[in-house]
């Protein structure tokens, strides 16, 4: 991948958050808007993303076949990261028990990333004549979810009243996709189905698809301009888990996958996703475990700045 493409990409993503940031420094806004504008992104502007996503493919049982494998890679890869880390970390706090390697939160970090409003627009832009490569980020979400309800609660809070098929099924995320495919199966198309009104119900859609990216970035720069700046620099442990996540992870996905016989669309996809920093659900494993809070933002927030380094660096080898 070019470096500076991919750097320019990265920018332009970033970017969106600082004038938030500068609104949040100024007390313009709080920490208390930031809760009500993810509670649009995530219950009405990501289903339009996730939706627009398989709008814009063709129906074919080798993109049905394709899908599916994804789905499994990816979900299969996050497990092995996340496994990883976690045996990794106990080893250290058998040795060094005084230094608490253990924070569960960061440990399910270093693979959950924030594929979709980051990852999307990053891998449309370096892969622009594959447009399946949106819907893998939307299916890379879906198996991340898949994670984050079953393993992923039960290994931070250690209660398996916490793993939730139903939470699951009853979010977002999973409702949206599941739309998406069922109109993806049926082969309809808003463009060619609606008659007049088709063009401007899949124009709106798209509109609403296309704010996903810039009103996260604006929920992130609210977060970092009402958050002690002194407080998520010093924390070295966001630093580790923004390595693992920034570097790591996707290099593993890169030794895995790449040199296998799948699609170069596919491989190319898993990689740059793999890119993406920390999600912002870990905010979420935060509350459930009740604890570790500051920290969950904090490494969310390290590893979306330093991505603007490693994106571009990393995604040479591509």
């Amino acid at each position: 991948m070019n470096f500076t493409t991919t750097l320019f990409n990265v920018l332009i993503v970033l970017l969106f958050a600082f004038p938030a940031f500068i609104l949040a420094k100024l007390k313009r806004v709080d920490a208390a808007h930031s809760k009500s504008i993810a509670t649009i992104l995530l219950y009405m502007l990501s289903p339009c993303m996730i939706i627009n996503a398989f709008q814009g493919v063709e129906r074919s049982k080798e993109m049905v076949k394709n899908m599916l494998i994804f789905t499994l890679i990816t979900l299969g890869l996050q497990l092995i990261m996340i496994g990883t880390a976690f045996l990794v970390a106990y080893i250290l706090d058998r040795k060094r028990p005084e230094e608490n390697h253990l924070k569960k939160v960061g440990l399910a970090g270093t693979a959950l990333g924030n594929v979709g409003f980051f990852g999307l627009p990053i891998v449309t832009a370096l892969l622009p004549d594959y447009p399946e490569a949106a819907v893998y980020s939307s299916l890379f979400v879906l198996s991340m979810n898949l994670i984050i309800f079953t393993v992923g609660a039960y290994a931070v809070t250690g209660k398996k009243e916490y793993m939730s098929i139903k939470g699951i099924i009853l979010n977002p995320t999973t409702i949206s996709v599941i739309v998406a495919l069922i109109l993806y199966g049926f082969d309809v198309h808003f463009e060619d189905t609606m008659g007049d009104f088709g063009p401007i119900f899949d124009n709106a859609i798209e509109l609403l698809a296309k704010m996903t990216t810039p009103v996260s970035m604006i929920v992130l720069g609210i977060r970092l301009g009402t958050t002690s700046l002194k407080k998520v620099f010093t924390n070295y442990h966001a630093y580790i888990v923004s390595a693992v996540k920034l570097v790591v992870f996707p290099l593993m996905c890169y030794v895995i996958v790449y040199f296998t016989p799948l699609p170069y669309s596919m491989r190319a996809s898993i990689v740059i996703l793999a890119c993406a920093p920390c999600a912002s659900v870990l905010l979420n494993l935060a509350e459930m475990l009740g604890s570790e809070q500051e920290y969950a933002a904090n490494v969310v927030l390290i590893s979306t700045l330093l991505s603007v380094i490693t994106v571009p660096l990393v995604l040479l080898i591509l």
